[in-house]
């Protein structure tokens, strides 16, 4: 066992966001030896992504060696200042990832940060290489055999010619509210579930407790942080086990201040704001956000997903606009996706994201469960 030891860390895309992978040596200090190499690819992902995936490979192999000291080594500025203290994690796809990391981190008696050079971290960067060429080349992915794949899990590989294991999204927007019985527009106010929307939830979480593979181990279940969604959500952890995380990226559109008014009640009060922002995504309601806004904020909570829960299974509850927009990235759609697609409160979705990129969109607004 070697107590301290030295963990080198990197990661790369190509295309930010495009094929990522990651690499991670530990060393031991006195003698210089490689005590561990993990390398991986991660599908599509961002640079950021990546290297903080680098870092949590480096720290779980310096835990697997037996350390109880750790000098970490990384050419990533951003990584070392964030997991420093120094600076603010912004980006809701590295949160996560940061939380990880430090979860880690607390597992030694000291975990030291230093920037080198990239020229001093070539140990790593040439994994993280290895991992990117191996991916694009696809000689490192196969089909998974049929009891690897999850949840009602059948590969479409034959019909578009993804490779590898996708990670899949359970996309379930949550329960009836008030707002959504009297139609108005409800995106930050937070609002509880009706009675009614507390039986859908019980409904859709009963759906996805009865699905081929759910209940095998608990589901990871993430949700947007508002009252209806983890209402929503704590009734599917309820029916099959799981903890509910939260993740703010899921937050439905900010409709400033047009929030609680009818649709009617907005044209009237903006009639010429209303009339453009009905047809052109990056127009904002007054004091709110555009949907090209929201778009680019869901984008980078599913780089989080990804990095978090490669080749998993997720669910994730959320409203209406993050959802349209999830599916619109897996169809590889145009913004005039959201003002052509129509979700009930608790419908069901499901989209596979495969690491090479492809996407499969498996079912959109189901609501059998409800009739």
């Amino acid at each position: 066992m070697t107590e301290h030891v030295v963990v080198e860390a990197d990661g790369g895309s190509r295309g930010n966001p495009g094929p990522a992978g990651y690499g991670a040596v530990v060393k031991a200090v006195d003698s210089g030896q490689v005590l561990a190499e993990r390398k991986q690819g991660l599908g599509v992902a961002t640079n950021n992504v990546a290297e903080y995936r680098g870092l949590i490979a480096g720290l779980e192999a310096a835990e697997e060696a037996g350390a109880s000291t750790v000098d970490v080594r990384m050419d990533s500025k951003l990584v070392v200042e964030q997991m420093s203290g120094r600076w603010k994690i912004k980006n809701a796809a590295l949160q996560p990832l940061a939380t990880r990391a430090r979860e880690l981190a607390g597992r030694f008696t000291r975990v030291r940060y230093e920037w080198i050079p990239r020229a001093l971290n070539s140990h790593a960067d040439r994994l993280a290489n290895e991992a990117m060429d191996t991916q694009e080349s696809g000689s490192a992915s196969k089909e998974p055999a049929e009891d690897d794949k999850g949840p009602d899990r059948v590969s479409p590989t034959g019909w578009t010619g993804a490779t590898g294991t996708p990670t899949r999204l359970l996309l379930l927007r949550h329960g009836q509210t008030e707002m959504s019985v009297e139609r108005r527009y409800s995106g930050r106010g937070d609002v509880g579930l009706t009675e009614q929307g507390r039986w859908q939830a019980q409904a859709a979480a009963k759906r996805l407790a009865g699905m081929e593979g759910v209940g095998d181990e608990p589901l990871p279940i993430v949700a947007s942080p508002l009252t209806r969604t983890m209402q929503t959500a704590q009734a599917v952890a309820d029916a099959v086990g799981g903890r509910v995380s939260t993740l703010p990226g899921l937050v439905e559109t900010d409709f400033g201040e047009w929030e609680g008014l009818t649709f009617a009640e907005a044209t009237r009060r903006d009639p010429e704001v209303h009339r453009r922002w009905m047809s052109d995504t990056s127009v904002a309601a007054p004091g709110g956000e555009s949907f090209d806004q929201v778009h680019k904020r869901v984008r980078a909570a599913l780089d989080g997903l990804f990095a978090t829960y490669p080749g998993k299974t997720v669910v994730v509850v959320s409203h209406v606009t993050p959802i349209k927009s999830l599916l619109r990235v897996a169809l590889e759609a145009g913004p005039s996706l959201l003002f052509r697609l129509h979700l009930d409160p608790a419908s069901l979705s499901i989209a596979d994201f495969y690491p090479d990129g492809n996407a499969s969109v498996r079912l959109v607004n189901d609501i059998s469960h409800l009739r």
